[in-house]
């Protein structure tokens, strides 16, 4: 369609813009009148029409306009009617506008539409590598920064819902995806809800446990002839997503973990259920080739962020895809490791921050960040004791030992204070974006 067609459309029946274009333009007619009582009929070109109707009232009212002091204050309030009429019409106008794009209701203005499409888009560069609820979390934070974002997600999980899809229909497991795809959505509440529902005990055998959004990224998997990533992309269109998200590969792999009495134990779910302490962990198998678009957005970047999550699971798997450790070390990007805020039963046990740190770097060549964000505020005893009793605690914000590994710590409050203890989305992407003086 043409401009010219384009602009017309607007005028169609229904458009529901008219009568407030018309509104505006009556308001305009006013002010300019206004403005030629103001100036007393004086030649104006641009006021030729105006001056000839000012002149014909005031030879109905017999009033010499160009000594009358009424004719000032007369075109001062003419001309704020005008404005008052030209700004209501614009807000009329600005709302109907709205309502076509947001039918449904709810808060969405087209002032917030244009910001997220605007200035958003000309946000920094953002790339986070993890997986698990700690990356939505953060991911919520930094898309009120930016809708350059992209998430690279493990593919690792072999539990639950995205365990069972995996096994019966050979996919690659959804749920960290759908995870992230939730946060970072624009739709409405009722649209996110419905991807995180999950079917509970009492419903049919084949859909029990599984969520809503995970059989929804299976059937794009299908549509798309047994394309993971375009099902992926297909279902960021639906929740309208600000930014990406993309798997570490589309290799189909298996968490393998040694552990310190020698033996090893494959797959996500039985490594984070062993009660043996892990030593190392690798994929399976390790030729696992990382997606092309991940290695361009890594080196694109402004700033990577790694974490938070759980170390040997969520994180590890990410950076043990052939590529990424590489790509992570040749861009200029500010790397960032953020470290989780409680030790997990199972992965990390009584670990401070410096031995998270030294967990990564145990699996590494050479180091693949620069910064630590580190916790230091202390959640209520309360919670405290809630999660003692589960066998987890506060990791310890041992900052000097980081530095003496060579990094640089960065420390705060970066938690919220509710009965669950996990980072405040708003105050870590504040503190991720200040590294970039953003």
């Amino acid at each position: 369609m043409s401009t010219a067609a384009a602009t017309v459309k607007w005028l169609y029946p229904g458009m529901r813009v008219k009568r407030w274009i018309l509104l505006a333009i009556f308001g305009i007619a006013i002010g300019f009148l206004g403005f030629a009582f103001f100036n007393h009929a004086q030649p104006v070109d641009a006021l030729t029409l105006a001056n000839r109707i000012v002149r014909w009232i005031a030879a109905k009212w017999q009033m010499r306009v160009e000594d009358h002091p009424a004719a000032t204050w007369l075109g001062v309030g003419l001309m704020v009617v005008a404005g008052g009429i030209v700004l209501y019409s614009f807000s009329r106008l600005t709302h109907s506008l709205t309502s076509a794009l947001n039918p449904a209701g709810g808060d969405t203005r087209l002032v917030d539409v244009v910001h997220r499409n605007r200035v958003l888009a000309q946000g920094p560069r953002v790339v986070v590598l993890g997986g698990g609820t700690g990356l939505s979390t953060m991911l919520r934070g930094l898309k009120q920064y930016t809708s350059n974002i992209t998430a690279v997600v493990t593919v690792s999980d072999d539990g639950g819902s995205s365990g069972k899809l995996r096994n019966q229909l050979n996919m690659l497991p959804p749920g960290d995806i759908r995870n992230c795809l939730v946060s970072l959505a624009d739709s409405e509440a009722t649209m996110t809800d419905l991807f995180q529902y999950r079917f509970r005990a009492n419903t049919a055998e084949g859909l029990r446990d599984h969520a809503f959004g995970n059989l929804l990224i299976a059937a794009m998997c299908e549509i798309s002839g047994g394309d993971f990533e375009q099902a992926v992309r297909l279902s960021s269109r639906v929740l309208n997503i600000r930014g990406r998200v993309l798997p570490s590969t589309l290799t189909h792999v298996t968490l393998r973990a040694q552990m310190e009495d020698g033996s090893v134990v494959d797959g996500e779910t039985s490594i984070a259920h062993s009660d043996k302490r892990i030593r190392r962990v690798m994929l399976c198998p390790d030729e696992a080739e990382p997606l092309e678009e991940v290695l361009e957005h890594i080196r694109a970047a402004d700033i990577i962020v790694i974490g938070p999550g759980s170390v040997f699971t969520s994180v590890l798997p990410n950076l043990l895809v052939p590529g990424i450790q590489e790509a992570l070390r040749s861009t200029r990007a500010r790397k960032i490791y953020v470290c989780n805020v409680m030790t997990q039963p199972g992965e990390t046990d009584g670990f401070s921050a410096s031995e998270h740190v030294k967990a990564i770097d145990t699996h590494l060549k050479r180091p693949v960040f620069d910064y630590v964000l580190v916790n230091t505020e202390v959640p209520s005893l309360e919670v405290l004791n809630k999660y003692r009793k589960s066998g987890s605690v506060r990791v310890e914000p041992d900052t000097d030992r980081i530095r003496a590994l060579g990094y640089r710590p960065i420390k705060g409050n970066f938690i919220s204070q509710t009965d669950v203890v996990r980072h405040d989305s708003a105050r870590l992407a504040e503190a991720i974006m200040k590294l970039i003086g953003y």
